[in-house]
């Protein structure tokens, strides 16, 4: 007995993106936690999984990655997209320590925040709003590292005036010759970003949803409300947005390198995104699942081994 036999007449009966196979989801995770790294035929020959035993380990070893990705591409000549995240944030410390410590300064580097909590028109929070994911980042990255910081003007944020603009300026940017970086954590329901497993059924095909730049108050699933609700609002989901501005496809995919991180264990044996990561890596890439794209990019994923389990029930 489980959801796949209970799920007829049940109040998840539609919940879930209508694009998703449950049995062939289930059949994602195996029962040997070790095997979640074997090579998958769509991998890219140069993505790597990356198991980290502990949550320091994690935060260390992807802070160490995005800062010598930014001082390669200085020590280069090359300027950096960097596409950021708020969520993991933890190794932006570690960023920030890298980097002071090598002296590099981030001067060639572009950053571009992926999303941002809306409205249903891609209205966002104040930049002063501890919720607001500028301020994360101001409080996280740019603002620790001083001095080495990124100049003001190469911060762009997701705001309504000028996520749109995101395409046209990276594209100039890598037309110039820079390199493009990619930094992701990985939703509840496998969004990047907060591009929606459902935003698929939308388009007529995966050519068109590769094409997709950004979306502005784009809907989000309840799973990922309720994702953030437990891992940045303290449980209170009243006060999670029910939309966000975020980046597509376009943006997310056709990197250099990716940076992929996921950290999602809460303790006593509890997890949110171990199904989620299983889905990542095993799940053949499909705009239903957004996530199952980043393994086809180079780069590396740094995830908590606990996260592999196995997956199986245990009481709490």
């Amino acid at each position: 007995m489980n959801l796949l036999t209970t799920l007829p007449g049940s109040m998840m009966e539609g919940f879930l993106p209508s694009g998703w196979d449950l049995k062939k989801i289930d059949a994602c995770v195996a029962d040997d936690p070790r095997s979640i790294n074997d090579r998958q035929a769509w991998w890219h020959r140069d993505f790597r999984p990356i198991a980290c035993d502990t949550l320091a380990d994690f935060d260390t070893f992807m802070g160490h990655e995005i800062a010598l990705t930014i001082r390669r591409a200085r020590e280069a000549g090359e300027q950096l997209v960097l596409i950021l995240p708020v969520g993991p944030m933890g190794m932006y410390r570690w960023t920030v320590f890298f980097l002071k410590e090598w002296g590099v300064g981030c001067d060639h580097v572009y950053g571009f925040n992926m999303d941002e909590w809306s409205d249903a028109e891609g209205n966002t929070l104040p930049s002063d709003n501890p919720a607001a994911f500028r301020y994360a980042m101001e409080q996280a990255f740019y603002g620790p590292l001083g001095k080495l910081t990124v100049p003001e003007k190469q911060r762009h944020f997701a705001t309504k005036d000028v996520i749109g603009t995101y395409g046209d300026r990276i594209g100039e940017l890598k037309a110039a010759g820079a390199k493009h970086g990619v930094i992701f954590g990985i939703g509840r329901v496998c969004h990047i970003a907060f591009w929606e497993p459902q935003f698929a059924g939308e388009y007529g095909g995966v050519e068109e949803w590769k094409a997709q730049t950004h979306r502005l108050g784009a809907k989000l699933h309840p799973l990922t409300i309720e994702q953030n609700a437990i891992t940045s609002f303290k449980s209170r989901t009243t006060l999670v947005p029910a939309f966000a501005n975020t980046i597509g496809p376009k943006l997310f995919l056709n990197a250099d390198h990716i940076i992929g991180g996921a950290d999602g264990t809460l303790g006593r044996g509890m997890m949110w995104q171990g199904l989620s990561l299983w889905m990542t890596l095993r799940h053949d890439p499909t705009p239903w699942i957004p996530s199952t794209w980043m393994p086809t990019q180079p780069g590396k994923l740094f995830y908590m081994k606990e996260l592999a389990g196995p997956l199986v029930a245990e009481c709490n």
